[in-house]
């Protein structure tokens, strides 16, 4: 029995497509997969028992510290970067095309800013003898706040770094508000704020969410901020796997804590998708 033209033409297409995606999956699977895959074994392979790195994670006060630490400081950088991206992404989305064109520029300017330069540059900015350390030295704030070596110089680097990734997703959802809802909301009697609080802020909830996840997921896992701009108190979690990679030579325990980060990210984005609707910014349900 001859398959008909139509299942013809869909089986031609499905094979075109597999053999397109073929390469990038391959690379995928060489490069990141298995990798990932090696990582989350070696964290279980240990003559004393499998989870004896999980155990030490557990009960150690020191390692439950850096973890607190790095998902505290990670949930606040989002929430920062929230309150900062909200104006900006709408401003992105609902301006004319030559304002877009001079924020995507200064957005883009940041992607195109190495990350140690910015680093450092921020490194210069907070010192005691920076622009803003003498601006609160002036006001008589130089002694009782401390910008940089310490929590807030984390902060204040991480999320002006992170910024980007919270307006991005912010502006591909409000770009998709229709207009007009906002403009029924007040006319059936609604106050501005009101109409902003009940008819767009449920509009671009996931566009909120899909950034929030993005930079408290980019904060876990942040290295070079935490070290420049943070004190001796203020390790994250990169800073501990790396202190046992090059330090203590323990890649096991290192692969535990790797493998920690990378559980906390997945659990954090499938709730975000579960309950909250996160694939919707990517044309999802």
């Amino acid at each position: 029995m001859m398959s008909s033209p139509a299942g013809l033409r869909r089986t031609t297409r499905s094979a075109t497509t597999f053999f397109l995606l073929l390469p990038g999956l391959v690379v995928l699977a060489g490069m990141f997969i298995l990798p990932v895959a090696q990582l989350v074994i070696d964290s279980f392979s240990d003559p004393a028992g499998a989870l004896v790195h999980y155990q030490r994670i557990a009960v150690v006060p020191v390692y439950l510290l850096v973890l607190a630490r790095t998902f505290l400081i990670s949930a606040i950088t989002a929430a920062l970067c929230l309150l900062l991206g909200f104006p900006i992404a709408y401003r992105l989305a609902h301006s004319g095309p030559r304002v877009k064109a001079i924020i995507l520029l200064c957005i883009f300017l940041s992607f195109w800013t190495n990350l140690l330069v910015r680093a450092f540059s921020w490194m210069v900015l907070l010192n005691p003898n920076g622009i803003f350390s003498q601006a609160l030295a002036f006001i008589g704030l130089g002694d009782q706040i401390k910008l940089v070596y310490n929590t807030t110089g984390v902060l204040i680097g991480q999320t002006q770094i992170l910024l980007p990734y919270m307006i991005l997703p912010l502006a591909a959802v409000m770009s998709r508000v229709d207009p007009t809802l906002m403009n029924a909301a007040r006319s059936l009697g609604a106050s501005p704020t009101r109409a902003f609080l009940a008819v767009y802020i449920p509009l671009v909830k996931s566009g909120a969410l899909a950034g929030s996840v993005l930079v408290f997921a980019l904060s876990l896992g942040s290295f070079v901020i935490p070290a420049l701009l943070g004190g001796p108190r203020d390790m994250f979690l990169a800073q501990l796997i790396e202190f046992n990679i090059n330090n203590t030579l323990n890649l096991p325990f290192a692969s535990a804590l790797a493998t920690v980060l990378l559980a906390a990210t997945i659990v954090l984005y499938w709730i975000g998708d579960r309950w909250f609707g996160l694939g919707q910014v990517w044309g999802g349900r």
